[in-house]
């Protein structure tokens, strides 16, 4: 079970802030959505040169055009990259191909996919290489967390690894853990808090028990 810290609220110089803070106690950073929108794959190249030894996610949540958006990414030094599960399969096949050319790998996000079950099968079949479980943000201030949804993916996913994120924090981490994902994604339940690198370390300690 792995361990990825999401940046989403920050620029550049604060992400390599907050990696540095916390970099022994994760395995993977994610450059989020906002990340990428606000500062462009720049922030994917720098924190790759920063901090060679983790991987980096560019959350591109990529919907159409997979394989060349998947191209750019791995080209600025990206070892995952995001596709959403509501996309074409064609999308997710373009990216899954120019994935394996880079030697990156496709994280498919299911955040708003209907029929969870139906859809998380046929990406399985799609040669992907993680399968993510995500409530989103808006979502979660409704009072929605992941874990139901992570339960129905464990069932049906035989080829790709599981993943979860939303709102995951330390309290409800041993939760998460005991549904056995293979990557654990946390956000604010380590950025927002006093003590990161306290919470880090616990946290990597639940997840590499589980």
């Amino acid at each position: 079970m792995e361990l990825q810290l999401a940046l989403d609220l920050v620029n550049i110089p604060e992400a390599k802030q907050v990696v540095a803070e916390v970099q022994e106690y994760i395995d993977i950073v994610e450059i989020g959505t906002p990340v990428v929108i606000n500062e462009g794959l720049r922030a994917v190249k720098e924190i790759k040169e920063e901090f060679p030894a983790l991987k980096v996610l560019a959350d591109l949540k990529i919907m159409d055009a997979g394989g060349y958006e998947v191209m750019k990414a791995s080209e600025a030094g990206a070892d995952i990259v995001t596709v959403l599960g509501a996309t074409d399969d064609a999308t997710i096949i373009g990216a899954v191909e120019e994935a394996k050319k880079h030697g990156s790998k496709i994280l498919v996000d299911m955040i708003n996919v209907k029929d969870l079950e139906k859809r998380a099968q046929e990406i399985d079949a799609l040669g992907v290489d993680y399968i993510c479980v995500h409530t989103g943000y808006d979502l979660q201030a409704e009072g929605e967390s992941p874990f139901e949804q992570l339960q129905v993916i464990k069932q049906v996913v035989k080829n790709a690894k599981t993943a979860v994120a939303g709102g995951i924090k330390l309290a409800t981490l041993p939760e998460v853990v005991q549904a056995k994902p293979d990557l654990v994604i946390v956000g604010g339940g380590i950025t927002g808090q006093q003590d990161k690198k306290t919470v880090a370390a616990e946290m990597q300690r639940l997840v590499k028990q589980g």
